[in-house]
């Protein structure tokens, strides 16, 4: 069986890995089978949750960038496994039923049956797909001697119910930071990249960002940023087509990635 994820190389000399992880919509048959949505009350689910059209816009800042980055795209829906939470209780999310394995939906009804073990799933995919994000930053550190991960998300223009802080501002661009691994001239250098898109904000209404386990909060060398684009901004919500924003966006991308790779940030 083919791994659920591509890491797609970039420039030997670019410390930048672009983290895909909630773009695709697929669901392996035997995955499928435990999710007791019927199939048209799945696709609306898919809908909601997947941050759609942001691999595509991964892919437009590597073409357009100087140097190109390296990109960890995750090719299975998050509805398999949710490679961001952690696997244990220190996930906020386990409060809605959304930690690393899901069994409510996004409006919070009933996704997976109550009992069910998410072990399986997170043996076969999680700790896959988390090894080899960790060894993907451990080759830009051998490379470059600095690893820096940017997450590519999207988020509807309206909250969901499950979200937790869904009351904040929504802006065009949210950035999520974490205080160990957001360094002041990383997130200085978004803001920057992303101005012409529109007003960019700040850990709301999503914060923090995506490090490997074995490197969280202990490797000052590995900095990260989550980018959080609003989906009216680019596409025909919930789950529709993309429209023109997803050029500027992949634009706008491509100049944080300069950013990083010129030694800027």
């Amino acid at each position: 069986m083919p791994p659920s994820f591509a890491l797609l190389p970039g420039a030997a000399d670019s410390p930048l890995i672009l983290h895909v992880p909630h773009s695709a919509r697929e669901i392996p048959p035997a995955v499928r089978a435990g999710v007791v949505l019927d199939d048209a009350e799945l696709e609306r689910e898919l809908d909601h949750i997947t941050d759609a059209h942001t691999a595509e816009i991964a892919a437009g800042a590597a073409e357009a960038a100087r140097v190109t980055p390296w990109r960890f795209v995750n090719r299975l829906s998050r509805l398999v496994v949710d490679p961001e939470r952690f696997p244990d209780e220190r996930e906020e999310m386990l409060a809605v039923g959304m930690g690393a394995v899901y069994t409510r939906t996004t409006h919070q009804e009933v996704l997976r049956p109550d009992g069910f073990d998410p072990a399986p799933l997170v043996e076969r995919y999680f700790r896959p797909y988390a090894r080899a994000m960790s060894d993907a930053v451990a080759d830009r550190l051998a490379a470059t001697g600095r690893a820096v991960v940017v997450d590519v998300h999207s988020y509807p223009t309206a909250p969901l119910p499950y979200e937790l802080h869904g009351t904040g501002p929504r802006p065009p661009v949210c950035l999520g930071t974490d205080a160990f691994h957001t360094p002041p001239e990383l997130l200085d250098a978004a803001r920057e990249a992303f101005a012409a898109c529109g007003e960019t904000g700040l850990d709301s209404p999503f914060a923090g960002t995506y490090v490997p386990l074995e490197y969280y909060r202990t490797d000052p060398r590995v900095s990260a940023l989550m980018v959080e684009i609003r989906r009216d901004t680019y596409m025909t919500e919930p789950g529709g087509p993309a429209g023109d924003g997803l050029t500027a966006l992949a634009a706008a991308l491509a100049r944080l990635v300069d950013a990083v790779a010129v030694g800027a940030v």
